[in-house]
């Protein structure tokens, strides 16, 4: 794959690709800088190093079970892990286990078929989960961990086994961005009752993860990584479409 993606000209009106250009100038690329919404929340502080990079095992989880993705709650102290059966809900402080939660009904599949389901925090400190080959989230309350489950209506690609392998939450844009690793961007509301299918540049082939990057100007940008790519998205504030600047070097796929 090259070193950059590039954008057809043809595709945006020519005053679009000026802004696209100036874009691609004043946003910091995907490799340096923090990455993640650390302003997602009064109640949730998600650590920017555990958005795109993660170890592969976090320090304060000792258990044995198997870890398929994993978040910080800076606020409350607490880890959230994603098992292949559940949700592991950890104190960072004593580094036990608090609880455990059952997805009901969560479906997904392994590595070998697709990036793996996306684990997240909303806005109130509640942890989300995605499956990985439809388009349902399962919400955690961050104070009975309780569990509700979710399915956005699809605008686009309902012919399609949609599914999320990336999710983020903008305090800014009061919405979540996710990303499937059939190649698309979706913009998902608090409420989880609508998708829209962002239109694109171009692809984004195998996306496993996204996370927000700091707004400039005018100028919304998202990270997006895959096993082999990871892209910088900018889209102007107010508009429908978003755009592929170019592949971001310096970060590598780490189950984020």
């Amino acid at each position: 794959m090259s070193s950059y993606l590039k954008v057809v000209p043809s595709a945006f009106p020519q005053s679009r690709w000026i802004v696209l250009v100036l874009a691609a100038a004043m946003l910091v690329g995907c490799d340096s800088g923090p990455v993640g919404d650390v302003k997602a929340s009064e109640n949730a502080k998600i650590e920017p190093a555990e958005v795109l990079a993660q170890p592969a095992r976090p320090a304060w989880y000792e258990g044995e079970l198997p870890i398929l993705r994993y978040r910080v709650d800076g606020v409350r102290e607490r880890g959230w892990i994603l098992t292949p059966e559940g949700v592991l809900v950890i104190d960072i402080k004593t580094r036990q286990p608090t609880g455990y939660v059952p997805l009901p009904g969560w479906q997904w599949v392994g590595e070998t078929f697709s990036c793996l389901p996306a684990l997240a925090l909303g806005p109130k400190g509640e942890a989300l989960v995605t499956s990985n080959v439809v388009a349902t989230l399962w919400r955690i309350d961050p104070d009975t961990l309780a569990v509700s489950r979710h399915e956005p209506v699809l605008d686009a690609d309902t012919d399609k086994d949609v599914g999320f392998t990336g999710l983020a939450y903008s305090a800014e844009e009061e919405a979540f961005f996710a990303v499937s690793d059939l190649g698309s961007l979706w913009r998902i509301d608090p409420l989880f009752t609508q998708a829209h299918k962002i239109p694109l540049s171009a692809p984004i082939p195998k996306a496993c993860g996204v996370a927000i990057r700091t707004t400039v100007n005018r100028f919304f940008g998202l990270c997006v990584h895959g096993p082999q790519s990871t892209w910088t998205v900018n889209r102007v504030h107010g508009q429908q479409g978003g755009w592929i600047v170019s592949p971001a070097p310096g970060l590598t796929e780490k189950r984020a």
